[in-house]
This record gives C-alpha cells, structure tokens and sequence, in this order.
C-alpha cells in the first residue's frame, strides 16, 4: 500500500491564540513494500508526520493518499476506521496500551472490535505470540506479570493481529537495553520481508535507519528536507550536520579507518558485516582498496 503526502501542512489549535504550526509542505512517498525511515532531531515534525499516515491526524492544508483513500484538508472523511486497519502504528513503549486480564484476551481485542469472530481472533493470537517470540504457556498470564520485554512483545502481536498493510514504528526500541533492540530490530525486519509488509520507522537511531532501511527521509524544522537511500544519504557529514544529525557510528569509525590508511575503503559500510568483509579484502590484497 502507498503513502503520499502532497503539500501537508498541519498546525496544532488551529485558529486560537494558541496554534503552532508543526509542518510545512511536506511532500513524502511511501512505495508500496519498502521500508522506510525517517529521521530528524527533536521537535523536527516526525510524530507529527507518523500520525497522519493513518489519519488519526488530518492535514490543515494538503493531501494525504493511503492505498486508494484521499484524505484532503477541510474534508470531512468517513469510515476511517478501516484505513486503520490497514496501517498499524506501534507507538513509542507499546506496553502501555495493554489493558486486558489476560495476554489472549489482549491480542483478540482489536479482531474482534473490527468483527472478527472470536475462534478465528483466537487463532490469530495462538499464531502471533510465537511469531513475535514468546511461548503459547504466556496466552493464559496477565500482561502485566510479564518483563517490559515480553510486554512490548504482546503489544506487537496485537497491532499484527489487525493484518496491517502497512506497520509503523515509532521508536520501537526505546527503553531497552542492546540486546533486546537489536532483537526487536530484527524481528520486524523479518515480518517485513516474510509478509510484505510496508515498514515505516520512525526513529532518531542513526544505525538503525542504515541497517534495515530501503530509503530514509529527514526531516528538519516541520520539512522533509531530503530523501534518498541511506548510502546516499550518510555519504554526506556535511548536510547531515547540517540538518543536526550525527553519522551512524559505524560509518563514523570507518571514516576514522579511511583516515589512518590514507585512502578511501570502495563501499560505505552500514553494517558491520559490510564492514569486516571490506576491511578483510583490504588486507587480502596487501593494503590496497
């Protein structure tokens, strides 16, 4: 499913003493099947960006396009929520939107608000929780005998059970120590490949944006600034300091490495993978790129 933001503008308390403008003609397009990430310093207009991608914002100026639904600014919409079926956002600590008694009944609550029979919810949430790596036995728990770990994982399982087309992500690791970010990480990306999935993430992780993302776009001060894919975009220190934001540390260090040998390596590197595999050659071949 395709997104698209078409001259977006939005400003909170519109038309009292106390509006604020968060964005300003944004154009943006989310290919149907890609992932994506977005990026910006604090206060540079991603939240506010996220949550028009499913309409729980509509634009003050502009139009957003999601899959075959046109949502301009001064209309009034209908049936919104079947485009938020189709887009699932997983906010920053997803944990906190569980309610339920017990982890099933958690998982089932979105199907069956969107009528879903309760055997077939049942199954989607028997199916989910090992998809999302916990065992059947924690279904019959409370989620909140769970470590936040295993929380986040439940509220993941359920924005999945609703079958989105589209999953966003909005700072999915915050809160969790290496391990488990990486964890997390992984696990969408393989939802996202396995599935189909058109993946957004939302996130001020640099290393993140470069390792799973097809392209990434920045935005900087309410605008999206520059899109492109990610060596493209870490190429350049200079715009990215620009727009106050850091290289990915791995692409930093390799810079370093360029420094001392005196020569560029062929490739950036966004992963470390990448990277032994570069530096490893360069050696093979007696210090030459």
């Amino acid at each position: 499913m395709d997104i698209k933001l078409q001259q977006v503008e939005y400003a909170y308390a519109k038309g009292t003493p106390f509006e604020k403008r968060a964005l300003y003609n944004v154009n943006m397009h989310i290919q149907s099947g890609t992932y994506q990430a977005i990026i910006g310093h604090t206060g540079s207009g991603k939240s506010t960006v996220l949550q028009h991608f499913n309409a729980l914002l509509r634009p003050t100026s502009g139009t957003v396009v999601i899959g075959d639904r046109v949502i301009e600014a001064g209309k009034k919409q209908k049936n919104l929520k079947e485009v938020r079926q189709k887009v699932g956002i997983v906010f920053q600590f997803p944990e906190h939107q569980l309610f339920e008694e017990t982890v099933l009944k958690d998982i089932m609550f979105g199907p069956m608000n969107f009528g879903m029979q309760e055997a077939v919810a049942k199954k989607r949430a028997e199916e989910l929780i090992t998809l999302v790596g916990l065992p059947e036995s924690v279904l019959d728990k409370s989620p909140f005998d769970l470590s936040g770990g295993q929380m986040r994982r439940v509220a993941i399982a359920g924005v999945l059970a609703m079958e989105p087309d589209v999953i966003v992500l909005d700072e999915p690791t915050a809160g969790l120590d290496p391990r488990g970010q990486r964890e997390i990480m992984d696990m969408f990306y393989a939802l996202h490949q396995e599935r189909g999935l058109t993946t957004i993430l939302v996130t001020h992780s640099m290393e993140d944006a470069a390792r799973y993302a097809d392209y990434v776009s920045i935005m900087h001060e309410g605008r999206c600034v520059l899109t492109g894919t990610p060596t493209e975009l870490f190429s350049d220190e200079t715009k990215l300091r620009e727009y106050r934001l850091e290289l990915p540390r791995l692409v930093a260090f390799q810079r370093k490495v360029e420094k001392l040998i005196g020569e560029p390596l062929r490739e950036l590197s966004l992963t470390e993978e990448h990277f032994a595999k570069q530096l490893a050659a360069y050696i093979k071949a007696g210090g030459r790129a």
